[in-house]
């Protein structure tokens, strides 16, 4: 049965509808409501109602906010036509709005999709660490051989998410081990990344957002976090929002590693043009910087999304700060998932979700804005 619970402010000019994408994996509590965390923000900011669930979804002055990308048909059928009805994007077809795009094939003889693009991991392929996307068992004992020449290999199956299913391999006798550990995956249709691994790791988000008449660039930190298992999570961002787009980030004469991870997400979004009928209001990109086994440096886009993510409640609540007062040009926002029982919080930490989550277990989540003003700095720190 489809959950339908709505708010109905007094002459509400439409409805958001925060709603499940076709396909996509159940998301846990805490995630569903840091998911209507955001529609609700969106809803004040347009004067609009809120849904949870797509229930009665027809009529005019509908804004969509899905958990996940959303395939074209879908899309259509829902009445979205571009980037102004929903939070996140619309993809042509389904690997298109996974990390298997990132990578060329081992060459021209390789298995792919019918509708796989050779252009796009030729364009990017600057802006991404050393990898290959393969389509076939044989095709990813090829891409193993030449890639592990450079040392430590990462292979990461698409479909999978909070890093879930990824495993190290230093030699091709791992990668065969870990292919039939992957026996499950549909590599035909969905297929498999190796990439190369990196060691002391920074993971940055860089990414545009844009609700109506306002548009933001940012960039930050992903935090890491120890979950109730033991296990090293994601454990939230912490942003830098900028008034304006793209180019907005240009001003802020960054660092020289913040300067080329914003380069790498602006280069993989151009490309991004050459996917008939794509389109996003919510452009996400993880550049993971660190050194390879062999003590290089490198840089590169991990993945890309076009939903709503981890950060997004701080790019809200950067919004929401710049819709109240047109003159703030940068907010300083956290978005933070803090697990156990977790009792001092911040001063004025909007609470998401504090409970126990059924799959979870205890967690926190909540947003908080540090700072906030009306002229951008003109060097960020180092």
């Amino acid at each position: 049965m489809t959950e339908h619970r709505g708010t109905q402010p007094s002459e509400a000019k439409g409805t958001v509808i925060a709603f499940s994408a076709p396909g996509c994996e159940p998301l846990y509590a805490h995630e569903r409501e840091a998911m209507a965390a955001v529609a609700r923000t969106i809803a004040t900011l347009k004067g609009f109602a809120f849904q949870q669930g797509l229930g009665n979804s027809s009529g005019n002055g509908l804004y969509f906010v899905p958990d996940d990308s959303l395939l074209a048909p879908d899309a259509a059928r829902l009445g979205i036509n571009g980037p102004q009805d929903l939070f996140g994007g619309v993809v042509p077809w389904r690997f298109a709005m996974t990390k298997a795009i990132t990578h060329e094939l081992v060459d021209g003889l390789a298995k792919r999709p019918k509708e796989w693009s050779t252009d796009f991991g030729r364009t990017v392929s600057a802006a991404v660490l050393p990898g290959y996307t393969v389509f076939s068992r044989h095709d990813a004992l090829r891409a193993a051989e030449r890639l592990l020449r450079l040392g430590q290999a990462r292979l990461k199956p698409p479909l999978s998410s909070r890093g879930q299913d990824q495993h190290i391999a230093r030699t091709v006798a791992d990668v065969e081990g870990l292919l039939e550990r992957y026996r499950f995956l549909d590599l035909d249709e969905c297929g498999l990344v190796l990439e190369a691994d990196l060691r002391d790791i920074v993971t940055l988000s860089v990414g545009r957002t844009e609700i109506d008449e306002i548009r933001v660039a940012y960039y930050g930190t992903q935090r890491t976090t120890t979950d109730n298992a033991g296990q090293s999570v994601y454990g939230g961002s912490d942003l830098i929002v900028v008034r304006g787009g793209w180019e907005a980030l240009e001003h802020l004469q960054l660092p020289r590693a913040l300067a080329l991870a914003t380069a790498q997400a602006r280069a993989y979004d151009a490309a991004m043009a050459g996917y008939p009928g794509f389109f996003a209001s919510r452009r996400n990109y993880d550049i993971g910087q660190g050194f390879n086994s062999s003590g290089t440096w490198r840089s590169g886009v991990l993945e890309a999304s076009w939903r709503i993510g981890g950060s997004s409640t701080a790019e809200l609540a950067a919004i929401k700060i710049m819709k109240q007062d047109p003159a703030i040009q940068l907010v300083r926002a956290s978005a933070i998932k803090a697990f156990g029982n977790t009792s001092r919080l911040p001063v004025k930490a909007d609470i998401h979700f504090q409970g126990e989550d059924p799959d979870d277990g205890p967690i926190t989540r909540y947003t908080v804005v540090t700072h906030a003003t009306r002229e951008p700095p003109r060097k960020a720190a180092d």
